[in-house]
């Protein structure tokens, strides 16, 4: 796995309790977007797997679709709209489900967000 993306451990025991069926697995429902994946160089941080928010969330909001790329993977896809993050350089997402918590976390170089701009995430979850 590369060492920009995470699976988080919360993800993790929510997967094996499923498994066992004590729990039903909540469903993925969004990504949240942050501009605290880099540090003050500008070198990406890596994310650790006990990480429950992002360095420095700015904004949460529901996936637009999402497409099985093959039996093992699904891509989630986001459209952060010309009037949202307007301003900000994103260099953190996270996929959550809907008990709000981050399944996974990807840090990247930063990605800035000009007004009258729509920028589309797409975020693949693999097994």
């Amino acid at each position: 796995m590369a060492e920009n993306v995470v699976i988080t451990k919360q993800a993790r025991m929510k997967i094996v309790k499923a498994r066992a069926g004590a729990i039903t697995l909540p469903k993925v429902v969004g990504l949240a977007f942050g501009d605290g994946g880099v540090n003050s160089k500008g070198d990406v941080i890596s994310p650790v797997d006990t990480q429950t928010n992002l360095n420095h969330e700015l904004l949460r909001k529901k996936v637009d679709s999402y497409t099985f790329k093959n039996e093992t993977t699904c891509s989630y896809i986001c459209t952060l709209g010309v009037l949202e993050l307007v301003g900000k350089s994103i260099s953190e997402v996270g996929l959550y489900d809907e008990d709000g918590d981050l399944l996974c976390i990807k840090n990247f170089t930063k990605k800035g967000k000009d007004k009258d701009m729509e920028m589309i995430f797409t975020l693949d979850d693999v097994f």
